[in-house]
């Protein structure tokens, strides 16, 4: 398989770095088809999104990959900072992007997958760009959420100690880092093995599983994020419109034992059909970044329906 071709698109004042996946030599006729691969909070696109977009591009699509602004190799300061309004726009601009690749892409064929807090934000952006004719996520979670019932969960509920607790920290930050890019922010989790808790929640025990292994590790993703990525977050819902995205096709996909299953299972339920919520056995939400044994095909046959048909 040839190499992706690195390109960059303007997204609100940012400049944002990506790779765009050509359809492999030899692979089906999708007419023009294309996904944009967004990926997780903390990550990068060189991670578990360049794993999915091989896997498109080898079925036949055009798929881009890209560092949201503020990380990766894309622009803007303070560095790692997790802005959902900038997130969300980042995806609309990569389908923008998709749109002026003429003679290629057909601006009527364009999908979208999002990983883990991506799940999120391109629902978000979903919602409200009717340029998106299909929809699927991976092990999605809303990050707001997450902030506002003190982590991700379930039976966690909207937690006021939480949000205070969230908000002085994101103040403190911000006084003590008036001008960016500020000082280093603290990582999110620990992902050298060694130093994780044997008491630690699960959830991070697996995402140092994959961050700090072979599996996901890179350089340019070191989990860090600026403590004034919280007053951002803590107002933001990815999934309260969830409806909207019909009538264009949805599907949400979770492991069985996925910390973060709740959300895909309550954000298809707030959705209209079409939706389809896809259940991996055995798998959780990490297990979904690289092993596409069953994601992967899932993956090549909702968007052949859904923008090749």
């Amino acid at each position: 398989m040839s190499s992706p071709t690195k390109i960059h698109f303007p997204s609100f004042e940012l400049q944002i770095s990506g790779e765009l996946y050509s359809p492999a030599q030899g692979s089906p006729d999708r007419k023009g088809a294309a996904v944009v691969v967004s990926h997780p909070m903390t990550g990068i696109k060189e991670q578990t999104s360049a794993d999915y977009a091989r896997a498109l591009s080898k079925a036949g699509f055009y798929a881009l990959t890209f560092d949201a602004g503020y990380q990766g190799e894309s622009t803007g300061q303070p560095r790692g900072l997790e802005d959902p309004h900038q997130r969300v726009e980042d995806n609309k601009a990569a389908v923008t992007y998709l749109t002026t690749l003429k003679g290629k892409v057909d601006p009527e064929r364009i999908g979208v997958l999002g990983i883990c807090a991506s799940g999120g934000y391109t629902s978000y952006a979903a919602q409200s760009d009717a340029r998106i004719k299909a929809l699927a996520t991976v092990s999605a979670a809303c990050v707001g959420r997450m902030t506002r019932n003190g982590g991700l969960q379930e039976g966690k509920a909207e937690n006021a100690e939480a949000i205070a607790g969230a908000l002085q920290a994101a103040g403190q930050w911000r006084n003590a880092n008036p001008t960016p890019p500020g000082a280093q922010a603290p990582p999110m989790f620990e992902t050298d093995l060694s130093k994780v808790p044997e008491n630690a929640d699960s959830f991070f025990k697996d995402a140092a599983q994959y961050y700090g292994t072979k599996r996901g590790h890179h350089e340019r993703s070191d989990q860090r994020v600026p403590l004034s990525s919280y007053d951002l977050m803590v107002s933001y819902d990815s999934f309260n419109f969830q409806h909207l995205i019909s009538p264009r096709p949805l599907l949400m996909i979770a492991g069985s034992t996925a910390q973060t299953h709740h959300y895909s299972r309550t954000a298809i339920a707030a959705a209209k059909d079409p939706k389809e919520l896809f259940t991996v056995e055995g798998k959780n939400h990490f297990d979904l970044y690289d092993d596409l044994t069953e994601t992967g095909p899932k993956l090549v046959d909702f968007f052949g329906k859904s923008l090749t048909a």
